[in-house]
């Protein structure tokens, strides 16, 4: 019963009659009187008392369901019924006393009113009050959503520091959940060294002396690193005046921190470089006609001061210099080029050069109105620009002197030469010639003497080889290169052929790269190929299924020509004797020879910038590789 009087209750205050439009609420207002006054009717006489009282309670209900306009119409609709329509005779005055009948309707005209008006005026305050709570909780509800769904995290603490909520943001902040966050208090999370300053700045808020405080702090995130905060206080007071809570506001401020130590780092490089270089920076104002030093150029510039006017700059700039430099500081300002040149100052005891550079900054009518500078000490360069300019003066005399001075070596070493072959030839030919005669002259010698005079002309056959060689190999490093298209293949097969047709008792599997070519010097190549292919046939002697192969290969963007054999081959850890003249990595009784054609051979491919390589093993024969051009720049 309770529970329905409440419903209905709360049905009635929140009713609001503009729901309804108007001829609906009037065609309820005139239902409502009608009703009533035929309910009155029905169920007592019509002369007996109470009439007006009927039609009151129904203006009422009229005045509640459509407000006061309904209730105003149901009020003169019941006084037209209990006047005229609800006692016999009908359509005639129910009451005989005209006085009387004015008194009771004006009476009851103006008790309706009341009455009307009174509930008229209750809705509207119900309205009112109902609009005011929907706006409250709607404020109430952005102020929720504010709080919790703001960018910046904010929190209310209570004055010991306990938490009494926080936002999203805040927990996302540090890491931890809400309730986590509740548990705790902020000083669980605060930087040990911020709370001093932390604490200190609350009781100022709570001793009154201000009502907010803003700081840098640090807070401890859930995986360990510290997070920088902004962090913003104000201290809320109770209506007696008395701190009541906290209102705390942070937001992260780690990539600015990073961004201010990077920042940092990049000036103090910055000026460690300047410093290093001896790189100052500057600019100047047009309208104070002032220059002024950037970036701690001031040591560097020998100023006595951050700012200083033109007149410092001149008197510390050469005077031989001085034209030069305000030509180009006034073409520069007429814009008819860039200010940049060299000149001497005395930034410091004595004079030095420096390279001075400046862009000029134009407002919209093309005057200019500052300039920014940098001025770099060149004064070592100059030196040795100097020191090389003096070196070069006198370079072309000296080179001249060393190329008479080497052309003069190669001649008498050229003289040396054709003397040792002339003044050793002829002694040879004495000595071969008369240990010939002896063994003509003197058939029945003893076997043994036979024997010496034999070893005497193969001895001097050796010593006329060697001095061959000598000759060849001081020919190789003579002359003028002639390069030209080298046809190398053709060389490899012509000497392969020679080879085999003088030793053709020898069964030898040779092949030669079809197409290789090279820009050298034909003769010498030659030369070159002839070394490598005889010693590649000499070494291979002992090896039953002989192999030789004349063929080419591209690396690091050069092309390399190589003799492989499957030769006796050699011991790498000796391969350092294998291009020095008369060094032999074999015995003359396994393999006869001299020692100087891979000597030869490796001069002449030095004489065209080239390299010579030897890969090989003991008993899998081996490999020599040569190129005819100096190595790509970079390759």
């Amino acid at each position: 019963m309770t529970s329905a009087f409440l419903r209905l209750r709360n049905a009635i205050s929140q009713w609001d009659p503009d729901r309804h439009p108007l001829w609906l609420r009037l065609l309820a207002a005139v239902a409502i009187t009608t009703v009533a006054a035929a309910m009155r009717m029905a169920l007592a006489p019509a002369e007996s008392g109470g009439r007006f009282i009927t039609l009151s309670l129904a203006a009422a209900l009229a005045a509640l369901y459509g407000g006061f306009r309904a209730g105003l119409l149901s009020t003169v609709l019941g006084m037209v019924l209990v006047n005229f329509l609800m006692v016999k005779p009908y359509l005639s005055l129910a009451i005989g006393d005209l006085r009387e009948a004015v008194w009771l309707n004006a009476w009851h005209l103006l008790t309706q009113l009341l009455v009307v008006g009174a509930i008229s005026v209750m809705q509207q305050q119900n309205r009112s009050l109902r609009q005011a709570v929907a706006l409250a909780r709607r404020h109430h509800q952005q102020l929720k959503d504010t709080f919790e769904n703001s960018a910046t995290g904010m929190a209310h603490t209570h004055i010991d520091g306990r938490w009494i909520r926080v936002n999203r943001t805040y927990c996302e902040l540090i890491g931890y959940t809400p309730d986590e966050v509740l548990a705790t208090n902020f000083r669980a999370y605060s930087h040990p060294e911020d709370m001093a300053e932390d604490d200190r700045q609350l009781k100022r808020c709570e001793a009154g002396e201000i009502d907010h405080f803003s700081m840098e702090k640090r807070y401890r995130h859930r995986q360990g690193h510290w997070v920088w905060v902004h962090l913003t206080v104000s201290l809320i007071r109770d209506h007696e005046g008395r701190p009541d809570y906290y209102i705390a506001v942070v937001q992260d401020i780690s990539a600015r921190k990073a961004a201010q130590e990077a920042l940092a780092l990049r000036e103090e490089l910055l000026r460690q470089a300047q410093l290093i270089a001896r790189l100052a920076t500057w600019q100047y104002d047009f309208t104070t006609r002032r220059f002024t030093a950037l970036a701690n150029s001031r040591e560097l510039l020998g100023m006595p001061s951050d700012e200083y006017d033109e007149t410092d700059v001149i008197e510390r700039t050469h005077p031989d210099d001085l034209p030069r430099v305000q030509s180009a500081w006034q073409k520069a300002i007429a814009g008819e080029g860039s200010y940049d040149l060299e000149c001497r100052m005395r930034l410091g005891q004595d004079y030095g050069w420096y390279s001075v550079r400046a862009v000029l900054q134009r407002n919209e009518s093309g005057e200019a109105v500052r300039a920014l500078g940098v001025l770099h000490d060149i004064t070592a360069r100059k030196r040795s620009e100097m020191e090389i300019h003096q070196l070069n003066a006198t370079l072309e005399q000296r080179i001249q002197e060393r190329t008479q001075a080497l052309k003069a070596a190669y001649d008498e070493l050229e003289s040396y030469s054709y003397a040792v072959a002339h003044d050793l030839r002829s002694p040879l030919r004495i000595i071969n010639g008369f240990a010939a005669a002896l063994l003509e002259d003197l058939p029945n010698l003893p076997a043994d003497s036979r024997g010496h005079l034999a070893r005497i002309m193969e001895a001097s056959r050796k010593m006329g080889e060697l001095i061959d060689g000598l000759l060849k190999l001081s020919q190789m490093a003579r002359g003028d290169l002639q390069r030209e298209p080298v046809n190398l293949s053709a060389i490899g097969t012509r000497l392969l052929r020679d080879l085999a047709a003088t030793d053709a008792q020898r069964q030898v599997q040779w092949s030669v790269q079809p197409g290789l070519w090279a820009n050298a010097d034909a003769a010498l190549v030659e030369a070159v190929l002839q070394n490598l292919l005889h010693n590649a046939w000499k070494y291979t002697a002992h090896t039953e299924h002989a192999s030789i192969e004349l063929k080419a290969q591209d690396a690091n963007g050069q092309r390399w020509f190589c003799v492989e054999d499957n030769g006796a081959g050699f011991d790498m850890a000796r391969a350092a004797k294998l291009f020095q003249p008369f060094q032999r990595l074999h015995g003359q009784e396994e393999f006869h020879g001299l020692g100087i054609g891979l000597a030869t051979a490796k001069r002449v491919v030095q004489r065209h910038g080239g390299e010579l390589r030897a890969e090989s093993a003991p008993g899998k024969g081996a490999c020599f590789c040569f190129t005819l051009q100096p190595p790509a720049p970079g390759g």
